[in-house]
């Protein structure tokens, strides 16, 4: 059944060659099935069509006889503004997609066209609101971004400045912690001299302190 598919798709050309399992005829099997269901479908669409162009085509003879006997009109008898007015009249019912050229059908188009066009209006409306919304936003996003950049550079400078401040206090506390014991040195080594001088111990600066408390 397969083959004979092929065969009736590729017609003259010779059938291209492909591995020949279960799994590839099964896969082979479903397009075709989706295919002829598809030339199925496209027949009776053709059909339909076909019928449609008949019943238009009988109705347009029913009315041209009944315009010509009745009235005499025809179309080689018209004027070439009545001429240009039908083709107006049928370019515009094409247009709006009505089934006939009587006012109420192109009343009725005419409403729903109108009706969509508010609907579209509104929507569009709608889809500005949000993107001007959505700009105010990315706007005030972006000032938002803009503020806290210069707040951290702010707060980087000032961080620096800090940092160098503690850093130049920390040197002095060095500083005057090395002087504090070089002093502490030069007064024991002092009083040590005094003393070995001869010098009494209650006199010495720990001594008068003592005494004094």
């Amino acid at each position: 059944q397969v083959t004979l598919w092929l065969k009736n798709i590729y017609g003259d050309k010779p059938v291209p060659k492909y591995e020949v399992n279960e799994r590839t005829v099964d896969i082979l099997h479903e397009v075709m099935e989706c295919n002829e269901e598809t030339d199925k479908d496209v027949s009776l669409l053709i059909e339909d069509m076909k019928d449609r162009a008949t019943k238009y085509e009988e109705e347009a003879k029913y009315w041209q006889d009944v315009l010509g006997e009745s009235l005499g009109l025809s179309v080689g008898r018209l004027s070439q503004e009545a001429i240009t007015a039908l083709n107006d009249l049928v370019e515009s019912a094409m247009a709006v997609e009505v089934a006939d050229t009587s006012l109420t059908s192109f009343y009725c188009a005419i409403n729903h066209m109108t009706s969509e066009l508010f609907k579209t209006e509104s929507k569009n409306q709608e889809m500005q609101l949000k993107l001007k919304t959505l700009r105010e936003k990315i706007a005030s996003a972006l000032m938002m971004e803009k503020q806290l950049e210069e707040d951290i550079k702010k707060i980087e400078k000032s961080q620096e400045a800090e940092n160098a401040k503690a850093e130049s206090q920390s040197k002095n506390l060095k500083f005057l912690e090395d002087k504090s014991e070089d002093l502490k040195i030069r007064i024991r080594d002092a009083q040590e001299k005094l003393i070995a001088a001869g010098l009494d111990r209650s006199l010495t600066h720990e001594a008068l302190v003592k005494s004094s408390e």
